[in-house]
Protein backbone atom coordinates (compact mmCIF):
# COMPACT_ATOMS: atom_id res chain seq x y z
CA UNK A 1 0.00 0.00 0.00
CA UNK A 2 1.61 3.62 -0.81
CA UNK A 3 1.92 5.99 1.54
CA UNK A 4 -1.22 8.32 1.45
CA UNK A 5 1.76 10.97 2.89
CA UNK A 6 3.69 10.84 -0.82
CA UNK A 7 0.62 12.20 -2.09
CA UNK A 8 0.65 15.81 -2.99
CA UNK A 9 -1.72 18.61 -1.45
CA UNK A 10 -4.12 18.26 -4.50
CA UNK A 11 -4.40 14.68 -4.86
CA UNK A 12 -5.07 14.75 -0.69
CA UNK A 13 -7.53 17.57 -1.00
CA UNK A 14 -9.38 15.64 -3.96
CA UNK A 15 -9.52 12.37 -1.80
CA UNK A 16 -10.50 14.27 1.56
CA UNK A 17 -13.31 15.34 -0.95
CA UNK A 18 -13.94 11.59 -1.97
CA UNK A 19 -14.27 10.56 1.24
CA UNK A 20 -16.88 13.19 2.35
CA UNK A 21 -18.94 12.20 -0.50
CA UNK A 22 -22.82 11.28 0.24
CA UNK A 23 -23.98 8.10 0.33
CA UNK A 24 -26.07 7.80 -2.89
CA UNK A 25 -29.51 5.71 -1.37
CA UNK A 26 -31.42 6.18 2.36
CA UNK A 27 -29.76 4.78 5.23
CA UNK A 28 -32.89 5.31 6.80
CA UNK A 29 -34.93 3.51 4.97
CA UNK A 30 -32.64 -0.37 4.19
CA UNK A 31 -35.61 -1.94 6.12
CA UNK A 32 -37.81 -1.52 2.90
CA UNK A 33 -35.17 -2.90 0.59
CA UNK A 34 -36.67 -6.02 -0.31
CA UNK A 35 -37.24 -7.80 -3.19
CA UNK A 36 -40.63 -6.99 -3.12
CA UNK A 37 -39.52 -3.32 -3.53
CA UNK A 38 -37.48 -3.54 -6.67
CA UNK A 39 -34.02 -4.55 -4.73
CA UNK A 40 -31.40 -7.51 -5.12
CA UNK A 41 -31.00 -9.03 -1.71
CA UNK A 42 -28.41 -11.66 -2.17
CA UNK A 43 -26.66 -14.12 0.72
CA UNK A 44 -23.99 -16.63 0.25
CA UNK A 45 -21.85 -18.56 2.34
CA UNK A 46 -18.90 -20.91 3.04
CA UNK A 47 -17.77 -23.27 5.24
CA UNK A 48 -14.04 -22.60 6.69
CA UNK A 49 -12.30 -25.01 8.93
CA UNK A 50 -13.50 -25.96 12.02
CA UNK A 51 -11.51 -24.81 15.23
CA UNK A 52 -11.61 -26.40 18.98
CA UNK A 53 -15.45 -25.39 20.79
CA UNK A 54 -15.10 -21.82 22.66
CA UNK A 55 -13.43 -18.22 21.56
CA UNK A 56 -11.39 -18.29 18.44
CA UNK A 57 -8.20 -19.21 18.52
CA UNK A 58 -5.37 -16.61 18.17
CA UNK A 59 -4.24 -18.85 14.72
CA UNK A 60 -7.16 -20.53 13.86
CA UNK A 61 -9.60 -20.20 10.90
CA UNK A 62 -11.34 -17.64 12.14
CA UNK A 63 -8.39 -15.13 12.96
CA UNK A 64 -7.05 -15.77 9.82
CA UNK A 65 -10.25 -15.13 7.68
CA UNK A 66 -10.71 -11.65 9.97
CA UNK A 67 -7.14 -10.78 8.49
CA UNK A 68 -7.79 -11.84 4.70
CA UNK A 69 -11.02 -9.72 5.01
CA UNK A 70 -8.91 -6.42 6.81
CA UNK A 71 -6.24 -6.46 4.04
CA UNK A 72 -9.05 -7.37 1.20
CA UNK A 73 -7.08 -9.84 -0.49
CA UNK A 74 -10.33 -11.79 -1.09
CA UNK A 75 -11.91 -10.41 -4.46
CA UNK A 76 -10.81 -12.02 -7.60
CA UNK A 77 -8.21 -9.35 -9.14
CA UNK A 78 -9.35 -10.12 -13.10
CA UNK A 79 -12.69 -8.68 -12.02
CA UNK A 80 -11.86 -5.98 -9.44
CA UNK A 81 -8.52 -4.38 -11.37
CA UNK A 82 -7.59 -1.14 -9.84
CA UNK A 83 -8.40 0.02 -5.42
CA UNK A 84 -7.71 3.11 -3.92
CA UNK A 85 -7.02 2.10 -0.06
CA UNK A 86 -6.18 5.26 1.94
CA UNK A 87 -4.63 4.77 4.82
CA UNK A 88 -7.09 4.95 7.32
CA UNK A 89 -8.72 3.15 10.10
CA UNK A 90 -11.03 0.26 8.50
CA UNK A 91 -13.87 2.62 10.38
CA UNK A 92 -12.69 5.88 7.95
CA UNK A 93 -12.03 3.93 4.72
CA UNK A 94 -13.11 4.60 1.14
CA UNK A 95 -12.03 2.71 -1.82
CA UNK A 96 -12.19 3.37 -6.03
CA UNK A 97 -12.85 0.05 -7.18
CA UNK A 98 -12.46 -0.33 -10.79
CA UNK A 99 -14.77 -3.74 -12.25
CA UNK A 100 -13.86 -4.71 -15.47
CA UNK A 101 -15.50 -6.93 -18.33
CA UNK A 102 -14.91 -7.76 -21.72
CA UNK A 103 -14.66 -4.01 -22.88
CA UNK A 104 -16.70 -2.16 -20.31
CA UNK A 105 -15.07 -0.32 -17.34
CA UNK A 106 -17.23 0.50 -14.44
CA UNK A 107 -16.23 2.65 -11.73
CA UNK A 108 -17.35 2.07 -7.95
CA UNK A 109 -17.56 4.83 -4.94
CA UNK A 110 -17.87 3.05 -1.61
CA UNK A 111 -17.16 3.83 2.09
CA UNK A 112 -16.86 1.34 5.21
CA UNK A 113 -20.43 2.03 7.04
CA UNK A 114 -19.53 -0.03 10.07
CA UNK A 115 -17.68 -2.65 11.55
CA UNK A 116 -18.86 -5.34 13.84
CA UNK A 117 -16.89 -7.21 16.39
CA UNK A 118 -19.17 -8.61 18.80
CA UNK A 119 -20.73 -12.01 20.58
CA UNK A 120 -24.36 -12.48 19.86
CA UNK A 121 -27.09 -15.62 20.18
CA UNK A 122 -27.45 -17.48 16.93
CA UNK A 123 -30.58 -17.49 15.52
CA UNK A 124 -31.76 -20.49 16.53
CA UNK A 125 -31.08 -20.60 20.18
CA UNK A 126 -28.31 -23.15 20.19
CA UNK A 127 -25.81 -20.99 22.09
CA UNK A 128 -23.32 -18.26 20.64
CA UNK A 129 -21.29 -17.10 17.98
CA UNK A 130 -18.20 -14.50 17.44
CA UNK A 131 -19.15 -11.94 14.58
CA UNK A 132 -16.30 -9.77 13.06
CA UNK A 133 -16.90 -7.72 9.67
CA UNK A 134 -17.70 -4.86 7.91
CA UNK A 135 -19.93 -3.42 5.56
CA UNK A 136 -19.16 -0.75 2.71
CA UNK A 137 -22.00 1.30 0.77
CA UNK A 138 -22.20 3.03 -2.51
CA UNK A 139 -21.17 6.82 -2.97
CA UNK A 140 -22.86 8.99 -5.24
CA UNK A 141 -21.64 8.10 -8.90
CA UNK A 142 -21.89 4.82 -8.21
CA UNK A 143 -23.87 2.99 -11.09
CA UNK A 144 -25.55 1.16 -8.22
CA UNK A 145 -27.16 1.68 -4.50
CA UNK A 146 -27.02 -0.74 -2.03
CA UNK A 147 -24.70 -1.86 0.98
CA UNK A 148 -22.44 -5.48 1.13
CA UNK A 149 -21.47 -7.07 4.54
CA UNK A 150 -18.99 -9.14 4.89
CA UNK A 151 -18.70 -11.14 8.51
CA UNK A 152 -16.65 -14.31 9.52
CA UNK A 153 -18.71 -16.49 12.25
CA UNK A 154 -17.23 -18.78 14.97
CA UNK A 155 -20.35 -21.16 16.61
CA UNK A 156 -18.66 -20.79 20.17
CA UNK A 157 -20.53 -24.74 20.92
CA UNK A 158 -19.76 -26.49 18.13
CA UNK A 159 -16.46 -24.34 16.85
CA UNK A 160 -17.98 -23.90 13.38
CA UNK A 161 -16.47 -21.67 10.88
CA UNK A 162 -18.57 -19.28 8.39
CA UNK A 163 -18.02 -16.28 6.05
CA UNK A 164 -20.89 -15.05 5.03
CA UNK A 165 -21.86 -12.20 2.18
CA UNK A 166 -25.10 -10.42 2.42
CA UNK A 167 -25.57 -7.67 -0.10
CA UNK A 168 -28.52 -5.38 -0.97
CA UNK A 169 -28.50 -3.21 -4.16
CA UNK A 170 -30.19 -1.46 -7.28
CA UNK A 171 -29.11 -0.14 -10.23
CA UNK A 172 -28.62 3.42 -9.77
CA UNK A 173 -28.68 6.60 -12.37
CA UNK A 174 -26.65 6.15 -15.24
CA UNK A 175 -26.68 9.10 -17.95
CA UNK A 176 -24.11 7.46 -20.12
CA UNK A 177 -26.60 5.20 -22.50
CA UNK A 178 -23.04 2.80 -23.21
CA UNK A 179 -22.54 2.25 -19.83
CA UNK A 180 -26.01 2.18 -19.34
CA UNK A 181 -26.63 -0.82 -21.77
CA UNK A 182 -23.48 -2.37 -20.14
CA UNK A 183 -24.21 -2.65 -16.43
CA UNK A 184 -27.75 -3.79 -17.68
CA UNK A 185 -25.99 -6.55 -19.98
CA UNK A 186 -23.72 -7.73 -17.46
CA UNK A 187 -23.98 -6.13 -14.10
CA UNK A 188 -25.94 -8.87 -12.47
CA UNK A 189 -24.05 -11.20 -13.77
CA UNK A 190 -20.65 -9.64 -12.00
CA UNK A 191 -22.52 -8.97 -8.69
CA UNK A 192 -23.18 -12.70 -8.57
CA UNK A 193 -19.54 -13.50 -10.10
CA UNK A 194 -17.82 -11.22 -7.82
CA UNK A 195 -19.68 -12.82 -4.55
CA UNK A 196 -19.07 -16.66 -5.58
CA UNK A 197 -15.26 -16.16 -6.38
CA UNK A 198 -14.84 -13.81 -3.17
CA UNK A 199 -16.19 -16.85 -1.12
CA UNK A 200 -13.87 -19.17 -3.30
CA UNK A 201 -10.56 -16.99 -3.03
CA UNK A 202 -10.90 -16.12 1.15
CA UNK A 203 -11.62 -20.22 1.68
CA UNK A 204 -8.13 -20.65 -0.26
CA UNK A 205 -6.24 -18.18 1.54
CA UNK A 206 -7.31 -19.21 4.99
CA UNK A 207 -6.50 -22.89 4.09
CA UNK A 208 -3.28 -22.05 2.82
CA UNK A 209 -2.50 -19.42 6.11
CA UNK A 210 -2.72 -22.54 8.41
CA UNK A 211 -1.25 -25.24 6.45
CA UNK A 212 1.65 -22.72 6.06
CA UNK A 213 1.71 -21.61 9.60
CA UNK A 214 0.49 -17.80 10.73
CA UNK A 215 1.16 -15.53 7.94
CA UNK A 216 -0.77 -13.01 5.78
CA UNK A 217 -2.22 -13.18 2.29
CA UNK A 218 0.35 -12.95 -0.41
CA UNK A 219 0.72 -9.73 -1.52
CA UNK A 220 0.79 -10.93 -5.23
CA UNK A 221 -3.40 -12.25 -4.38
CA UNK A 222 -4.79 -9.49 -3.69
CA UNK A 223 -6.08 -6.83 -6.22
CA UNK A 224 -3.75 -4.14 -7.54
CA UNK A 225 -3.78 -1.42 -4.66
CA UNK A 226 -2.02 2.27 -5.53
CA UNK A 227 -3.07 5.86 -4.89
CA UNK A 228 -4.98 7.82 -7.09
CA UNK A 229 -1.95 9.89 -7.75
CA UNK A 230 0.22 6.91 -9.57
CA UNK A 231 -3.04 5.64 -11.46
CA UNK A 232 -4.11 7.63 -14.37
CA UNK A 233 -7.92 6.71 -14.85
CA UNK A 234 -8.01 6.63 -10.91
CA UNK A 235 -6.92 10.18 -11.19
CA UNK A 236 -9.45 11.48 -13.86
CA UNK A 237 -12.14 10.09 -11.64
CA UNK A 238 -11.08 11.93 -8.72
CA UNK A 239 -10.53 15.12 -11.07
CA UNK A 240 -14.55 15.14 -11.68
CA UNK A 241 -15.20 15.70 -7.94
Amino acid sequence: MPDPSSLSARDQARLDAYRDAAYNFDLTRVHEYTAATGWNVDDYETELPAEAPGPPAAQGAWAAAREVLRRYTFPPPDLITGIFLPDQPLEQRVMVLRGRFLFFTFWFGVRIGGVVDERRPLADGSGEEQVWGYNYRTLEGHFERGQIDFTVHKHLTTGRVLFRIHALSQTGRIRNPFYWLGFKLFGRMLQKRFSRESMRRLREQVVEMLQQGWAGPSAHEAPPVQAAAHNQAAQEQLDKL
